[in-house]
């Protein structure tokens, strides 16, 4: 497993019967979590989340679907946390949604710190094109960090235009608003399909697709059933020179090793390492698994 086990900001205290309780900077927060199968254990002994948790907000299930958060302190609606990235600071906005989120993935950091080492590898060898694309890429965090370690263009693409203001605001909080980033709201097949026509390439390449959705005619997109045409189609956009092709994945019909069988088919030659990432727990001294990565390298 990929533990993203290096944030200051950001916590998991406990997990468990469903849920997990979280710190955001100074903000506590409860939230559904459907891989915390385990009971909660406090001192060796079974216990319930309301006698070790005492969050600013919880979020509860609706009986006909959906949720909302019931907040029970004065916390703000918005606050910033960050995140040290091999020395580079990162800043996120934090707002929880009623869909659960609160615009950010915290256990993504271990595929920040490894392209950002990549990228910061590759400038120091002499490298001066380093061209990343990122699919999918939701509020900016993989964008930013890629920005900050020196990538000389990052495209960020997005079909929602909400995810990407929120991205533009997050380069914004982390003083990188001189950095080379190209915002493009589009459907992101449609756009790689234009890419290669247009014969552009890429020494980097991250995707994080939905489990599903809607395509841009209306049509039901399940990622297992499209996986492996993205993935093989968005190589095409891989220069000579490539630095790392990432593949990130949340839906429980495929498997860690699965997504790495997927990369290794798809693209030509290279190395693919795969494994579920996670966040530490840190009350009770265990990882919570939070999807899975595959990572193409040249070598």
């Amino acid at each position: 497993m990929f533990v993203a086990d290096k944030w200051k900001d950001y916590e998991i205290l406990y997990a468990g019967k469903g849920e997990k309780y979280e710190r955001w900077g100074n903000v506590k927060l409860l939230r559904p979590d459907p891989q915390a199968v385990w009971p909660v254990i406090e001192g060796g002994k079974v216990t319930s989340m309301d006698k070790v948790s005492s969050p600013d907000a919880r979020y509860s299930r609706s009986s006909s679907g959906g949720g909302s958060w019931t907040r029970l302190s004065q916390m703000p609606s918005s606050w910033k946390i960050s995140y040290d990235s091999l020395g580079k600071k990162l800043t996120f906005i934090i707002e929880p949604t009623s869909f659960k989120h609160t615009g950010l993935f915290p256990e993504q950091a271990v595929n920040w710190d490894f392209c950002g080492k990549l990228i910061e590898d590759a400038a120091a060898k002499g490298k001066k094109e380093i061209r990343i694309l990122n699919l999918f890429a939701y509020t900016g965090a993989a964008t930013l960090s890629c920005a900050a370690h020196g990538a000389s263009e990052v495209v960020h693409v997005d079909a929602s235009k909400g995810m990407i203001a929120r991205a533009k605001e997050n380069v914004a909080a982390s003083d990188f608003t001189g950095s080379y980033i190209r915002f493009i709201a589009d459907d992101c097949q449609k756009f790689v399909e234009r890419e290669i026509r247009r014969g552009r390439k890429y020494e980097g390449i991250i995707m994080d697709p939905p489990s599903y959705g809607r395509g841009p005619s209306g049509e039901l997109w399940k990622l297992e059933d499209s996986f492996y045409g993205l993935v093989n189609l968005t190589s095409n956009l891989l220069s000579d020179d490539p630095l790392f092709f990432i593949a990130s994945s949340y839906a429980t019909e495929i498997t860690a090793e699965a997504s790495g069988q997927i990369l290794s088919l798809g693209i030509n030659g290279g190395r693919v390492d795969a494994g579920e990432i996670g966040l530490p727990v840190s009350r009770m001294g265990i990882n919570l698994p939070c999807g899975s990565v595959a990572r193409w390298t040249p070598k």
